[in-house]
């Protein structure tokens, strides 16, 4: 089964470009060994603390991995952006919009570590936060849709220097990181999202404006430009915002990584191994259910399939959601095995859930494995699907049926391997894990 199915070009692009970045390569995790208690016998329940402590470990070191990569693809993708305002033109342009593409690579595997991990899941929103209302960042078409009752869904940062929102007015003068930070949930509305990931897409691409018909956003290079060709009205303030919200993108996940290094004495990692190893078992486990079920199975997919919803897709200007849904469950997969592919095409392995459920009970560890592997079959399917041209908003076009099978196929495989997922950590004495559902029935 392949596990890497982004366009090698773009992922060996990055390596090359960051072996010079003057940055050291970490050290490849320790290869797997099985942590055990001399002779210790084990039944339903009984973990060896020693192995399960090497777990954890490992699985703050595929942390540290993960978002480390995560951090050099959005390096890369600052070049490329830097590039592009140095030169705005087609090519520049298309440049740009392939290292964000391959920037959310690394970053999708590190979803699975949000849920269960409080600093992660409040530091999320800041990077990754969406639907959002692109109207508070820039101009939109005149049929534009925003949230319903959001007051800033058209208060346009780069048109405008000051904002009304009620009696409050919001300087904007100055486009920078912290000014565009402080504007995230702005009047109260979660659609209001300034930074992050998909205020980088929004601001390379544009808006879709294809619906469920095929095409993606395509705001044109002259958005950038200064002078005559100029198009889009505010170019400097323009040039600025992209700037300013991929430097932070930047920013902040150099801050997450290092939240997970090793040898540092007061961040997240340096709590979390301080913790009984149960702890950490249950927040691995309850990370892999949630996104596996109320995130991925129901936020990304159920929500934007019942409607028929292009808006509701997860990266929605780019047309990339099928690359989305794939590598988030490839992250909930690389949790149970121990095991990470990087950038550069090195293989991190170490102890593993799967193989402490093993100790307990092989027959369900087989089960967990083959329900992980049908998931990423599933998801593959719709990846193969856009490489032939039919992309996720297609898909869950109303009348489109063997679309939207597809995406009800990936669905069922993903609430099916949580059902296993929590029969696993029951494997291990961990009982009402109660993955997040996000209020769906499935």
């Amino acid at each position: 089964m392949t596990h890497m199915p982004l366009a090698t070009a773009g992922l060996l692009a990055i390596a090359v470009s960051l072996a010079g970045c003057g940055e050291s390569k970490p050290d490849q995790a320790p290869a797997a060994q099985a942590a055990t208690s001399s002779g210790a016998a084990m039944g339903m329940g009984e973990v060896d603390e020693a192995a399960a402590q090497a777990v954890v470990k490992h699985y703050a070191d595929m942390a540290w991995f993960i978002y480390t990569d995560a951090h050099r693809s959005a390096r890369y993708l600052q070049d490329k952006v830097n590039a592009f305002l140095a030169k705005p033109d087609d090519s520049t342009l298309k440049a740009a919009r392939h290292a964000w593409v391959a920037a959310r690579v690394p970053y999708l595997q590190s979803e699975v570590f949000r849920f269960g991990n409080p600093i992660v899941d409040d530091w999320e929103g800041q990077v990754n936060a969406w639907p959002l209302d692109e109207g508070l960042i820039d101009y939109v078409d005149a049929n534009y849709e925003s949230a319903l009752g959001n007051p800033a869904a058209k208060a346009n940062i780069i048109a405008n220097e000051h904002i009304q929102i009620g009696e409050d007015k919001v300087d904007i003068t100055e486009i920078t990181p912290e000014a565009l930070a402080s504007l995230n949930e702005l009047g109260g509305s979660e659609a209001n999202v300034a930074t992050g990931y998909h205020a980088i897409e929004f601001l390379l691409w544009g808006q879709d404006l294809n619906g469920t018909g095929p095409g993606a956003g395509d705001r044109p290079a002259s958005d950038y430009l200064q002078g005559a060709d100029a198009t889009g009205g505010h170019n400097d303030r323009r040039r600025a915002y992209l700037s300013a919200v991929t430097h932070l993108l930047v920013s902040d996940l150099e801050e997450m990584a290092g939240q997970w290094k090793a040898g540092v004495a007061d961040n997240y990692r340096a709590s979390l191994e301080a913790e009984p190893a149960r702890n950490g078992l249950r927040k691995m486990l309850f990370g892999m259910g949630s996104l596996s079920l109320g995130e991925l199975a129901g936020e990304r997919m159920k929500v934007s399939l019942e409607a028929n919803s292009p808006e509701d897709e997860h990266d929605c200007f780019s047309d990339n959601t099928h690359y989305s849904h794939y590598y988030d469950a490839l992250g909930i997969r690389n949790v149970y095995l121990g095991e990470y592919t990087r950038l550069d095409g090195t293989r991190v392995s170490g102890p593993s859930l799967s193989a402490l459920v093993a100790k307990v009970d092989p027959a369900h560890d087989a089960v967990l494995r083959t329900d992980l592997d049908a998931t990423q079959a599933r998801l593959q399917a719709i990846v193969d699907r856009a490489r032939q041209g039919e992309h996720y908003d297609q898909l869950i076009a109303a009348g489109n049926e063997a679309g939207q099978q597809r995406v009800r196929d990936a669905i069922g495989a993903l609430v099916k391997q949580t059902g296993s997922i929590e029969k696993a950590a029951g494997t291990l004495g961990i009982n009402d894990l109660n993955p997040e559902t996000a209020d769906h029935n499935f």
